[in-house]
């Protein structure tokens, strides 16, 4: 039942679409109300907005197990790359964005505030922190010696002699995601349960750093944790916007379905079951193979968890 209302749910929302670019008298009118997410019905233009199902309620004592895992999604991968692609100037195909861009805007614009500095949501980031972690402003060595000879940069020097180095979208290549399987003894079901986002890249301050001898600063391109979005205040914003479908271009699947829905490939690097997190690179170090051995370990005892309902 559930499969049918979500299909059904997403042919409702590509028939929304193929009306509005039928139906729009030039492609400037297309792209307005498609920008502002409207379509004309008749003579009336309305809202295209959709406001996500909310989760329901659960109490602890409905929690039969539980385990908290931690995720890197790898953008490379070929199922990912519906969250990497990004198409601004397409006409007839949907204009979409990357995950990360999504959330950057929206947490810049302060459409989600819930935006925190790490994986433990204790440090709150404003837009202005956020953009403090994206960019970093280095001053030549002419520079430098111009003011250390007491003089002040003219507004000529400051824009020529300062460099601004970003982490631009190209540059995010993974994702984190942290959530809560559980087992819902009242619905005997296992559930899935999204509980943060975050994008990763290389840190500015370090991009292209070197070493005393003039090489390459060892890890300075290493991707770090840009910002963490707590996602049940994000729902809202992926719930409107939406992932390239090569398949159907007349059927929209939004980010917060996929997410839901678990359509993405990932890696556990970090779990939990009541006792303490357990990062696998801390008590496995140095192995690589072993890392992704244990990664598939924790997933089959996920599976575990549901598989042990049926057994009495």
């Amino acid at each position: 039942m559930k499969k049918y209302i979500s299909s059904l749910l997403v042919l409702v929302s590509g028939f929304a679409f193929s009306q509005t670019i039928l139906n729009a008298s030039s492609p400037e009118e297309f792209r307005q109300m498609r920008s502002e997410n409207m379509r004309k019905v008749g003579d009336t233009v309305i809202s295209n907005k959709v406001t996500p199902l909310e989760y329901g309620f659960v109490d602890d004592k409905d929690i039969l197990k539980s385990m908290f895992v931690w995720e890197i999604i790898d953008l490379n991968d070929k199922i990912n790359q519906p969250f990497y692609y990004d198409n601004a100037d397409g006409l007839l195909s949907k204009n979409t964005r990357s995950l990360y861009q999504i959330l950057l805007d929206a947490a810049m614009s302060s459409k989600i505030e819930e935006v925190y500095d790490d994986e433990n949501f204790t440090t709150k980031l404003t837009p202005e922190g956020i953009q403090k972690k994206l960019e970093s402003v280095r001053l030549d060595d002419e520079a430098i010696e111009i003011l250390n000879s007491g003089r002040a940069l003219t507004d000529e020097e400051k824009l020529r002699l300062t460099d601004r180095i970003r982490t631009t979208t190209e540059k995010v290549k993974l994702l984190k995601i942290m959530g809560m399987w559980f087992v819902d003894k009242r619905d005997g079901q296992m559930k899935y349960r999204p509980l943060g986002i975050a994008a990763m890249g290389p840190d500015p301050t370090s991009i292209g750093r070197l070493d005393a001898e003039g090489k390459p600063m060892e890890g300075a391109n290493d991707p770090v944790d840009l910002f963490w979005v707590y996602y049940p205040k994000a729902r809202e914003i992926l719930a409107n916007n939406y992932v390239f479908n090569k398949k159907n271009s007349a059927a929209d699947l939004s980010f917060d379905d996929i997410i839901n829905a678990r359509r993405f490939s990932s890696i556990i690097y970090k779990s939990s079951t009541g006792l303490g997190d357990g990062v696998i690179k801390d008590y496995i170090p140095r192995n690589a193979d072993e890392q992704l051995e244990e990664s598939d370990r924790i997933k089959d005892q996920i599976l575990q968890m549901e598989n042990d309902l049926w057994n009495y």
